[in-house]
């Protein structure tokens, strides 16, 4: 069994924001390797936010992005179950930097079940289209569209977009994290974009 220092967990604590002994247990699961074990983490969010998802959140903040030149505006509600979590520093973090992915990477829908059926309908019919223009096997088409929808989703699915502050996760496993490390449910529940001169961008689908 490898020796698994105090600084080895300071680094993965740091890097992760996972309790002492998450990380501690983590590091063992993992052999040392912080790499490995931010992986491990990030599974044990990922089933822990999957038990929580269906607890309800009343509680949260209202979080505002202004980009420099104050040419581009978010605004969005993200909620928690209990005000005493919704007051956390840890908690208005991940506010701030909700809105700031979105107005980086302007999302259309919260999740992948958030996208209309005649719009991914729309675009299973392009990429299928493409795909056969392509000149690629009709048996392969199908397998070919799905992975393109997966690219789809990624880029106009708010859960499912690359976080702006580290590529090697998504949105969704970063509110998954924070759900494991919190111990409460937490919902991205609507937002919306505002950019000088497009008309369309408060207009989110998300929004109320």
């Amino acid at each position: 069994m490898p020796e698994i220092t105090a600084q080895l967990v300071k680094q993965l604590r740091e890097l992760t924001g996972a309790g002492m002994m998450e990380c501690k247990s983590a590091l063992l699961e993992a052999n040392g390797d912080i790499a490995q074990a931010q992986v491990v983490l990030r599974k044990r969010g990922l089933a822990t936010a999957a038990k929580k998802a269906s607890r309800a959140t009343r509680q949260g903040l209202i979080g505002s992005y202004i980009h420099p030149g104050a040419q581009l505006g978010v605004l969005v509600e993200v909620n928690c179950e209990s005000d005493f979590v919704a007051r956390t520093d840890e908690f208005k973090q991940l506010v701030h930097d909700i809105a700031m992915q979105i107005a980086a990477a302007d999302p259309q829908y919260i999740r992948r079940e958030d996208v209309p059926p005649e719009v991914l309908e729309k675009e299973r019919e392009i990429q299928r289209a493409r795909a056969l223009a392509e000149g690629k096997p009709e048996k392969v088409v199908d397998k070919i569209v799905e992975g393109r929808l997966a690219k789809f989703f990624e880029e106009v699915c708010l859960y499912d977009q690359p976080f702006i502050k580290d590529n090697s996760l998504t949105v969704g496993q970063l509110i998954a994290g924070k759900i494991a490390q919190v111990g409460e449910n937490i919902t991205v529940s609507r937002f919306a974009r505002f950019k000088v001169g497009d008309r369309a961008s408060g207009d989110s689908p998300t929004g109320a």
